[in-house]
């Protein structure tokens, strides 16, 4: 990163910083870009030289969020368990990194509240690709799940816990952390037997009808 780059990214941090702080004080649809450029300490011109409008901004900022979390998520020794652990052992969804995404949003629900009323804006397949990468991949590999079907089993996953996890911020997070890693897992497979949908026998398909 040369020094233009370098001082093009530390002036969008700062106005993600700026939002951020905002939100802590008023709900995002009452944030001006005047207020972000005051909190920021930027004109305007430099505002519309990175966005187009508060919500390229949010955008942006959802996006900051999501790989501070990612980065919080690496330097965890969980990944690295994956390979060791007995296939018995292993579930596709487990409050080890659950509980903690979803103290993440919680922390910062009032941002992630905002994305509610523009759902087009947050991606949810960039949010989560770290836990794929990290994660649900390799956890369906080690249950045999071919690998041409992982981006498929990753799209079904990702816009299901997404829309989980969006109508609990509507609903302001008034359900408390276990009980929404409980719907998730449930919904993903994690059937109070304790087995992951991986591990139930397949059903065979119905006879055609001749």
């Amino acid at each position: 990163m040369n020094k233009n780059e370098s001082k093009y990214f530390n002036t969008a941090l700062k106005m993600d910083e700026a939002l951020l702080t905002l939100l802590e004080k008023k709900d995002f649809d009452f944030i001006t870009v005047k207020e972000i450029c005051v909190a920021a300490n930027v004109n305007r011109s430099t505002f519309y030289l990175h966005y187009e409008n508060t919500y390229d901004l949010l955008s942006e900022t959802i996006s900051v969020l999501s790989e501070r979390f990612a980065e919080s998520f690496r330097k965890s020794d969980f990944p690295q368990k994956i390979g060791s652990v007995q296939t018995h052992e292993l579930y596709l969804i487990t409050d080890e990194y659950l509980f903690p995404y979803l103290a993440f949003v919680l922390q910062n629900k009032k941002a992630f509240r905002a994305i509610c009323s523009r759902p087009d804006l947050f991606d949810a397949e960039k949010s989560y690709k770290t836990m794929f990468d990290d994660v649900f991949s390799p956890i369906l590999s080690r249950f045999g799940v071919p690998e041409e079907e992982h981006e498929y089993r990753m799209e079904f996953y990702t816009k299901g816990v997404s829309a989980i996890v969006m109508r609990w911020v509507a609903r302001d997070c008034i359900e408390p952390i276990e009980k929404i890693a409980s719907i998730v897992k449930n919904c993903v497979g994690h059937a109070e037997s304790g087995k992951p949908a991986e591990k139930l026998p397949q059903q065979s398909p119905p006879d055609s009808q001749t």
